[in-house]
């Protein structure tokens, strides 16, 4: 067996030189979405600049760490699986919320605490995870799939909020880009087809900066080294934001699982087990609680690496461990990380859209071995019609507390899941009758 044939098993050897493109593939198809968050909130919460620097670095690090953890098990936690870690959207409106209102040692203390609850939740998965049969798991992957559409779609027209968003320049990269990833996907061979990505991410860096459209200032004055800082922000502990804090952490914790069940699925072509959920989980938990003495939000698996495993195949743990290798290096060496995010908005549009529309067919898939009988269409079109329909028009949500809204209105993973899961338990069984 060639070692070329090893990208394609979790274990066995793979020449570094290899490894790598393989590797800078998926971190450049998550590295934008993993500072995002940080660089909004410090932003809005007014982070001062020094800190707000550190803070992303150290999101950098821990992105890269929570991967290696996940890729390589500490004890029981880990799934040993090629999930990529980074940090997580879900939790920024209510970041931002706490943030404002009671400070960012409010919102670390609640993270920290959170991630601690999540992460004991996923040591246990095996007296719970039974409750989520094949049929959810495969409902939620479809919505995780369909809900990261309009990222998708937000970032080809130069992302949302852009002064730019929608103009000639970005419709002619975004496409350009896709393009070459359909190009190389379809007529390309052997091992460099599944490099489809990182091709379309080459090509259209080279043709944005030759549009004027790379920006590079943050080179100038850029350190060499810039090491972690540990506990920007003392920890607080309030009651009230570690139970919304926790809340979310359970929709986090449903995303992983469907994250975790579409990666077995598509790329591995079987089904997850209890101990790769449970590892998968704790990974997410207890890493963000090491975010959370960091500054940062909370960690979570990143739906857009499951696509590109999906779409390449690639999932030996060597060569995603070499883009764990990058991120941290991203971290401690800023011009690293500026290079990495000076990579246009419509470029990395251009290549998720591919990898978005790779989980929501994981997500068909899943639904077709489940079968098409009476109760499976039942679950899969109330949960999919109600999740996705009401958080599209999230006001639909006024008339409930704030905390049901912080967690359901923008929100339509855990809408699907929770409808999903009380469907499955209370539909009786006799009504299955086969399509």
């Amino acid at each position: 067996m060639s070692k070329s044939e090893n990208l394609y098993k979790l274990d066995g050897t793979v020449p570094v030189g290899q490894a790598i493109p393989f590797g800078l593939q998926h971190v450049l198809a998550m590295f934008v979405s993993n500072i995002t968050p940080i660089i909004i909130i410090a932003n809005v919460v007014g982070i001062e600049s020094g800190i707000s620097a550190s803070l992303v670095q150290n999101a950098m690090i821990i992105a890269g760490i929570g991967t290696l953890i996940q890729l390589y098990p500490a004890w029981k936690i880990g799934s040993k699986l090629p999930i990529v870690m980074g940090i997580s959207f879900t939790f920024l409106s209510l970041a931002i919320s706490i943030g404002l209102s009671k400070g960012m040692g409010t919102l670390m203390g609640a993270v920290i605490i959170g991630g601690i609850v999540e992460g004991l939740l996923g040591l246990f998965a095996k007296h719970w995870i039974k409750i989520i049969a094949p049929i959810v798991a495969a409902t939620v992957v479809t919505a995780i799939g369909f809900s990261l559409l309009p990222v998708g779609a937000n970032s080809f027209a130069g992302g949302q909020g852009a002064a730019e968003f929608g103009t000639s320049q970005n419709w002619i990269v975004g496409t350009v880009t896709l393009l070459t990833c359909l190009g190389f996907q379809v007529f390309a061979k052997g091992y460099i087809r599944s490099l489809s990505v990182l091709f379309g991410l080459i090509v259209g860096y080279i043709l944005s900066a030759c549009m004027g459209m790379v920006d590079l200032s943050g080179l100038h004055g850029c350190g060499i080294v810039s090491l972690p800082k540990f506990m920007p922000f003392k920890p607080v502990f309030d009651l009230g934001a570690i139970l919304s804090v926790v809340a979310i952490f359970l929709v986090s914790a449903t995303e992983t699982i469907g994250d975790t069940s579409a990666l077995a699925s598509s790329a591995l072509h079987r089904d997850v087990t209890t101990k790769e959920v449970s590892g998968s989980i704790a990974c997410d938990g207890f890493v963000s609680t090491i975010a959370g003495c960091f500054g940062c939000t909370p960690i979570t698996s990143f739906s857009q690496n499951v696509g590109l495993a999906s779409m390449s195949g690639v999932v030996n743990r060597f060569t995603i461990a070499t883009g764990a290798a990058i991120m941290i290096l991203a971290g401690i060496f800023p011009s690293v990380g500026v290079i990495l995010t000076s990579i246009p908005q419509a470029v990395l549009g251009g290549c998720t859209i591919m990898m978005f529309g790779a989980i929501m067919f994981a997500g068909f898939n899943m639904i077709a071995k489940c079968g098409f009988g009476q109760r499976n269409l039942l679950i899969v079109s109330l949960s999919l019609s109600i999740g996705l329909g009401f958080t599209s028009v999230s006001d639909i949500f006024n008339i409930f507390p704030d905390i049901v809204k912080t967690v359901f209105a923008d929100n339509c993973v855990a809408v699907v899941f929770i409808l999903a899961l009380l469907l499955n338990l209370i539909l009786p069984k006799e009504t299955e009758e086969k399509a």
